[in-house]
Formats: C-alpha cells, structure tokens, sequence
C-alpha cells in the first residue's frame, strides 16, 4: 500500500545510487521537483529512461547523477538541443554517458511489456531505419504462426519509477488527467514508485473521461508537492512555462551559468518552493 510521505523520505527510500530510473509525463505531469530532489540527495550513477528527456534530464545529466539514458527523442521542446546532454555524450562532461536511443513505439512498448511482466516487447518497426545497426538491443523476432519478422526489444524494468499527477486520496490512490502518455505502465513496471500530485484529497471524483486511477496497491510513496511539474503544465491546475523552455537554452549553453542556476535554484532551494506555480483553475466549457 503506499505511502505519502514527504518527498525527501521519498527519495531517500526509494532512490539509490546505481538505479534504472524512469521519469514519465509527456508535455505535462514531468516530475521536475522529484528529480530536484534526487539531485539535492546527490544520487549518482543513475541510468535514466524517458521517452521524451527534456530540461529535466538535462539537469539530471549536467550534475553528473546519470551514468546512461534509455531514451526516443531528446531535446528543448520548441527551442532546440540539450546542451548538457550534448556535452556529456560529445565532451565526457562531466562524465561519459552512454546512450540507448529507440522510437517512440519501441519505447511505449516496452514500458508495456514491462508491466506484464514479460521478457521482451516486439512490434512492427524499425523497417528501412538504421538505428538497429547502432543499438545492439534492437533485434529481429519471427512470427511463430505467420513467419513475420518483427522487431523485438528488451522490456523497461525501472527499480524505481517517478511521475506527477494532479490528486491522490487519503489511502494513496492517485489519478492522472489529460495526456496520460505511458505513466499508468511505467509504474506497473517499476520495482518501486513515486508520485506527486498537486492534492491530497478525500474522494477523487469526479474523474474525466480520459483519466487514470492508479491503485494504491500499485503505488510505494506519494507526496503532496504542489506546482512539481513546473515549468511543464499540470492539466487543469496551471500552464506551462514557454519562457522558461525558451530560457534554459541560454542557462544551459555555458558551464558555469548552468552550475549557477543548479546551486541557486535546486541545491539551495526545496520542494516547497514549487508551490508558488500552484493554482487550481476551473476546466473552461467546451
């Protein structure tokens, strides 16, 4: 049954130096205060998994705390590259990284294989790209009924998996609204798991159509960290930050500024000082 506890204890519990760790929420939901907080614990040698690493792991890769990343797609949505991811794969700074890039497909299938608890994901792609000839992981598979070849990858077994999410009950039971991207399956997937949400509520209802209630049997910690997907949005509580995407770009060109920025913003800083992006707004009617 889960926890709620804060996320210091969180992370403290459920974080380790050397772990598989995955980080979901696509366009909203990232658990920005969650990685502040894996990196103020100093968490090191971490291989990190995303479908989609942005500033956030950009973060995470700068202050040295990932050895590897499991990714699809990696960038400054709208704005351009990860310049501390860049540097790290292009200079070894501040420490060599090894990557594992997949598509999308490849990536959400794995989560989803993972959750079952099954060896491998296969599906129909990678045909005509050449990411197999440079990712080992990426193999073929014939289809014992039709003789189909198929690609087949590894399934993500994260020991730890951390995502945000608008509300959680009192008993843990948390519920995600919006686009739920893979988050429901990274968590199943995981050996452990940590989310915050903006509200610790009585009753979840009522929830959208398109929502997830992840139950509390499925779920090891919960915090209550209002504005933790700041500067992404969280779906009906506030918007997301462009300024801020568009901002990072400069931060984190340089060495020194980016340094400045983690010391000023994360290391001297804590969970709390997310709050003030917080504000429940009213659904607008269609």
């Amino acid at each position: 049954m889960a926890k709620i506890v804060s996320l210091a204890e969180a992370i403290g519990d459920n974080v380790r130096d050397g772990d598989t760790v995955a980080m979901e929420g696509f366009t909203h939901l990232i658990p920005y205060a969650a990685g502040h907080e894996v990196i103020r614990q100093g968490r090191k040698n971490l291989f990190l998994v995303r479908m989609t690493p942005d500033i956030l792991y950009d973060q995470l890769i700068g202050v040295g705390a990932a050895r590897g990343m499991k990714f699809s797609w990696g960038g400054n949505p709208g704005v351009g590259s990860l310049h501390r991811f860049r540097d790290a794969v292009e200079n070894q700074w501040p420490r060599p990284l090894e990557i594992e890039e997949h598509s999308h497909a490849a990536m959400a299938n794995a989560y989803e294989a993972g959750a079952a608890n099954l060896p491998f994901a296969m599906l129909r792609g990678y045909i005509g790209a050449d990411l197999p000839k440079v990712n080992a992981n990426i193999k073929q598979i014939t289809c014992p009924f039709t003789s189909e070849v198929l690609a087949a990858v590894p399934a993500i077994r994260p020991d730890v998996t951390i995502i945000h999410a608008q509300r959680a009950d009192r008993k843990g039971n948390v519920l995600i609204e919006g686009i739920v991207g893979v988050q429901k399956e990274a968590v199943l997937a995981a050996k452990r798991s940590i989310i915050t949400v903006e509200e610790i509520v009585d009753e979840l209802a009522p929830p959208s159509p398109n929502s997830v209630v992840l139950p509390t049997w499925a779920v090891t910690a919960v915090s209550h960290v209002p504005g933790g997907a700041f500067p992404s949005y969280a779906h009906g509580y506030y918007p997301r930050s462009n300024a801020f995407y568009i901002g990072w770009d400069e931060i984190a060109r340089d060495r020194e500024s980016f340094t400045a920025w983690i010391k000023e913003n994360v290391l001297d800083a804590g969970p709390e000082d997310f709050a003030r992006h917080a504000g429940r707004k009213p659904a607008k009617a269609a």
